[in-house]
């Protein structure tokens, strides 16, 4: 048994027994506590966003009513490409001159996916009729699913979004976007694809990931 030592560590019980441990178990239980961790952190991180988020949210409704309820499904399409797209100009020219930078946009993205999930359930109006109370009811309720997808994606990809390039969330969501507008000129009749609403979430999840990235980004 001596020499097999050096592969384990001994450590003393609650009942005053020594166990062996293998420096591979313990390393095992290290990166579970990281992990656990970080998903802990993700959680919270992905919560403080859609919070914010929603504040502004909030304040542009006090401000302009829910007039987004008039958008048709194209238009709030061509909005959501017309914030990735910039996104994506600004990753490649490395310069703004209109002064407003990244990360408002990954937050207008979230926003607007939102919008475009509650437009996906209502349909779109010719004149504004949702309060700013009902608006904020139905923001939270898709926000709330957002969150819970969420987790169940990061249980299954262990954290994996924190080793991607931001610029490749903004890839994925203009991969997205090119999809709802495929599926709105099949009328959403697809053969073997995720609905429109899967897409608009995958779209307010990978915003979110920006968003988180480029504020651990400034703090640094």
């Amino acid at each position: 048994m001596q020499r097999y030592e050096k592969f384990f560590i001994y450590i003393i019980n609650r009942k005053g027994f020594y166990l062996a441990v293998s420096f591979e178990m313990l390393k095992f239980a290290a990166n579970l506590e990281v992990l656990m961790t970080d998903t802990n952190q993700t959680e919270e991180q992905f919560k403080s966003v859609l919070t914010e988020c929603r504040t502004l949210f909030e304040k542009k409704l006090h401000d302009y009513g829910a007039s987004w309820r008039i958008l048709r499904p194209s238009a709030l399409t061509d909005q959501l490409f017309i914030k990735a797209k910039r996104i994506r100009s600004l990753e490649i020219k490395k310069e703004s001159r209109v002064g407003d930078g990244i990360r408002p946009e990954f937050i207008a993205l979230i926003n607007y996916g939102i919008v475009g999930l509650v437009q996906l359930a209502k349909g779109f109006v010719d004149e504004v009729d949702m309060r700013p109370e009902e608006a904020l009811a139905l923001y939270d309720r898709y926000a709330r699913e957002a969150l819970e997808l969420m987790l169940k994606k990061n249980h299954d990809y262990d954290e994996a979004w924190r080793s991607m390039r931001v610029s490749s969330y903004t890839d994925f969501i203009l991969t997205k976007i090119q999809r709802i507008k495929e599926l709105e000129d099949l009328h959403g009749e697809a053969f073997v694809s995720e609905g429109i609403d899967a897409n608009y979430m995958d779209i307010i999840n990978y915003a979110v990931f920006g968003a988180i990235r480029m504020k651990e980004g400034e703090a640094q």
